[in-house]
């Protein structure tokens, strides 16, 4: 209460850390029986046998619904803070108080959980003594067994608990010397029910929030409802909602619909920016992809839109900022469309997201895709097949029926060529791509062929449809068509297992109409999917295109080649025989959803490229993957060693580079290319798993290759997700440092040079990958279902655009520095190399 006002805030308008700050932990501890100590003497080093000699210390998590949401902090090594996403109105925190004995060995002395969020939806605050149940974990379950204030509880502590509450929240009225005197008591109060106990209290002290010195209190408030907003009420606390909050206001509305309309494009089509708008317009341009335009900067670009038509780069910002819903602004926009500046494909992209659905405008952007190569197209098909969910599905049916309708017209045209025997003998010939030979009869199914006196507006909407193009540019490329055909069988299998028909049918849909471009590709499906082939001989078979990599034609699998590696899943190592008379080694992986790998090593693909479109070949390794369902897929092999075995079996980095590579006079008696090699992956691999977040990083999935390159493998948790306490920001081992010369060597400074590098060049296309993330949101990829909200920010926090080319060199140096002296990563090695050896 301020001034007889109650101030507060909603939790979903906070960023701030929620630090927790542990109090005293008061009550008898029984001590262990004769016979306990019999079995296990080391419990006289214990604080219940010996006070003394005690070392507690108190673990803390955050759970919702029974499941962790944050990781498990200790107050023995930091302060007593944690970050964790943003939290849920039933999250609980759980308490638990270990006591140390012996050299290796943990009891716990007692454990205790509380709601974050009151009944009434209010944040926890001040100082609370949670009751400690003896002798267990604290049970974080919705139900749970150690609750720290007992709902059942009636006695005078609990009591006085609540009316201090409601004194401190400005629910009674405040005298100076009679609230000292009766807090005075209260205390009193307090520690003689403690005495009186036969349970142990930790006391524990939640914070305040303060803005401009006034104390406010956190109301838990969800974004919701038709009107976008959810309103509660909690007792005590009522949230008034404005009966007008979700009502057009009639004045603005009327000032943009004269600002915006038809006649006041003349008006428009002259207007020129001074410096100072120049210079906003340029800022506006240069937002990444999930920067919000607030209404003043879309007036902004909307005012001057015939000034940025000559930037392409500010289609998109224009695009975002009309009112898609007003009649007279599409045909504005629509018409403008056709005039502006041609985009590049790679801002194309970002027209693919679900923030744009006019058709008109998606069209527009397959258009601009027309203009990629095979190649580039490929390193997009990913998110393209994403993309398909966020078309118009009923275009899609409708699109599919006119086909089929044109085959059906085509087949009875055609019938006497159709005999049995025929048909035997295109059944068991070679798989081919067709070509339509006639241009016009193409240009008309893709609704392209040109047309005299038509509109922008209706020119735009005859365009070539995602699906319509994706079909079309596969049917003409083996290597297009492989990918396209496993895409869209695994999000088939996928959304069937999701219960979602209605996706479902859509990607079959499309599936049959790509079906229906090509000639005879039983004899390939039949091998892959009929369960009848399966008594087909492996060791020698007619030759096939290699799913994982279609330019490679394999026509036998080795079986005495065939072994199993250790691992959990244990994946099978198989070569194929290819036509030339070599080798295609592969990893056939099964019970792994290998979706999620297959999303970063195309973005390590895409990544080598924009580097080397800049002139810098950092030696990336960015292997081929192939999920071929949700369970299951193909890893291409690539002949190598762990660095832990490395070590292992070698003591050091730069021995096992001079048993491979030796040479006299050069720097550690090294091939310098070996080394070159080693130094150009090495920073190139930081960066990039640095930008994409990649975690669970170990010395047993880090590979190097007698060529001295080394890769990366096993991408289970990305976009900042890790299992190990405490990661580095980039996987950096002293052992790596080490092969380098150690951190004063020009090898090392060769290192940071060429990340600042790759750093540099990769934030130039920063919004590339952005757009191609941003088609991925709705991808049941692991670590993106999470928090598929987050995603895209996830990424852009990690290119920080905010800072200059300078700073944000300052910043990764800061980072390499941090990964290099880190010490927890050296420790929780040495815990996996355990696990590791008990794993043999």
């Amino acid at each position: 209460m301020t001034e007889g006002r109650f101030q507060y805030i909603y939790s979903c308008d906070l960023e701030e850390n929620v630090e927790i700050k542990i109090g005293t932990l008061e009550g008898e501890r029984e001590r262990p029986s004769y016979n306990d100590l019999l079995n296990d003497p080391m419990l006289r080093y214990s604080g219940a046998y010996c006070p003394d000699c005690s070392d507690l210390y108190v673990t803390c998590r955050v759970f919702s619904g029974g499941n962790p949401i944050s990781l498990i902090s200790h107050t023995a090594y930091k302060a007593f803070s944690t970050r964790w996403n943003d939290l849920p109105r039933d999250s609980v925190l759980a308490l638990t108080v270990w006591d140390i004995y012996g050299t290796d060995r943990v009891i716990p002395v007692g454990g205790t959980t509380i709601t974050l969020f009151g009944k009434k939806g209010t944040f926890r605050q001040g100082m609370h003594d949670l009751k400690v149940w003896p002798d267990v974990e604290a049970d974080p379950r919705p139900q749970t067994t150690t609750p720290g204030k007992p709902r059942d509880s009636h006695d005078q502590m609990s009591r006085l608990s609540k009316l201090s509450k409601r004194h401190r929240d400005g629910h009674m009225v405040k005298i100076d010397w009679l609230d000292r005197l009766t807090f005075r008591e209260i205390e009193m109060v307090n520690e003689r029910q403690k005495r009186d106990s036969n349970h142990m209290y930790l006391m524990i002290e939640f914070p305040r929030v303060f803005y401009e010195n006034i104390d406010y209190t956190i109301v838990y408030f969800e974004k919701g409802g038709d009107d976008g907003n959810t309103f509660n009420t909690y007792g005590d606390l009522v949230v008034i909602p404005d009966p007008e909050i979700s009502l057009e206001n009639l004045v603005e509305s009327k000032h943009h619909r004269l600002a915006r309309s038809l006649r006041s494009g003349p008006t428009d089509r002259d207007m020129k920016p001074d410096a100072k708008i120049r210079n906003l317009l340029n800022t506006i341009v240069g937002y990444p992809p999930t920067k919000t335009l607030t209404s003043e900067e879309e007036d902004l670009v909307w005012k001057y839109r015939f000034y940025l038509s000559s930037q392409k780069k500010a289609l998109t910002k224009f695009l975002k900022c009309v009112k898609w819903s007003q009649a007279g602004e599409v045909k504005q926009a629509l018409e403008l469309l056709g005039s502006w500046s041609p985009m590049d494909v790679e801002d194309a992209l970002e027209l693919l997201t679900p923030t744009f659905s006019h058709p008109a405008v998606r069209k527009y952007a397959v258009n601009r895709l027309r203009q990629a190569d095979d190649d580039d197209l490929l390193l997009y098909l990913l998110q393209l097949v994403q993309a398909l969910k966020y078309e118009n599905f009923d275009e899609i049916q409708a699109a599919a029926a006119d086909t089929s309708t044109a085959t059906t017209r085509r087949e009875s045209i055609s019938q006497d060529d159709n005999s049995p025997q025929q048909a035997d003998k295109d059944r068991y010939s070679a798989p081919v791509m067709t070509r339509t030979t006639s241009h016009d009869s193409l240009m008309d199914e893709l609704g392209t062929s040109p047309k005299q006196e038509e509109s922008t507006a209706t020119r735009l909407e005859n365009e070539m449809d995602l699906a319509t193009f994706l079909i079309s540019r596969a049917s003409h490329n083996l290597s297009l068509a492989n990918y396209f055909y496993w895409y869209l069988m695994v999000e088939s299998e996928d959304h069937e297992m999701e219960k979602d028909q209605r996706t479902k049918d859509m990607y079959y849909t499309v599936f049959k109409r790509f079906s229906s471009k090509l000639v005879k590709i039983e004899k390939l499906q039949a091998l892959l999917q009929d369960p009848d082939v399966c008594k087909i001989n492996f060791s020698d078979f007619e030759t096939l295109p290699l799913p994982l990599d279609p330019d490679i034609k394999v026509n036998a699998i080795e079986p005495t080649s065939a072994t199993l590696f250790k691992s959990n899943l244990m994946p099978c190592r198989l070569t194929f025989r290819t036509n030339e008379g070599g080798q295609y080694v592969t990893l056939f992986k099964h019970g792994d959803d290998l979706r999620q790998d297959q999303l970063i090593l195309q973005m390590f693909t895409l990544m080598d490229r924009l580097l080397k479109k800049e002139n810098l070949d950092l030696k990336l390794t960015p292997y081929k993957t192939l999920a071929t369902s949700t369970k299951h897929g193909f890893v291409q092999f690539i002949e190598s060693q762990p660095v832990a075995d490395v070590l292992e079996k070698e003591g050091t980095i730069q021995n096992y580079f001079r048993k491979l590579a030796p040479s006299e006079g050069s720097t550690y008696g090294i091939v310098p290319e070996v080394m070159d090699n080693y130094i150009k992956s090495c920073a190139s691999y930081c960066v990039v798993t640095y930008l994409l977040g990649v975690g669970d990083r170990h010395l047993d999935n880090l590979m190097l290759c007698s060529s001295g390159k080394l890769f990366h493998i096993d991408f289970g948790y990305i976009l900042g997700r890790d299992p190990k306490p405490l990661p580095p920001p980039m996987k950096l081992s002293k052992e790596m440092v080490d092969a380098m010369g150690g951190t004063t060597s020009d090898h090392f400074k060769d290192f940071k040079l060429h990340c600042f590098t790759a750093f540099l060049a990769l934030r130039r296309s920063a919004n590339l990958i952005l757009n191609l993330f941003s088609l991925m949101v709705d991808a049941n990829i692991p670590d993106i279902a999470l928090e598929p909200d987050k995603t895209v920010k996830k990424v852009q926090d990690k290119f920080v655009l905010h800072l200059t080319d300078e700073e944000a060199v300052a910043y990764l140096q800061s980072l390499i520095d941090e990964s290099v002296s880190a010490l927890m990563p050296a420790l929780v090695e040495q815990f996996h190399k355990m696990a590791q050896y008990w794993r043999r």
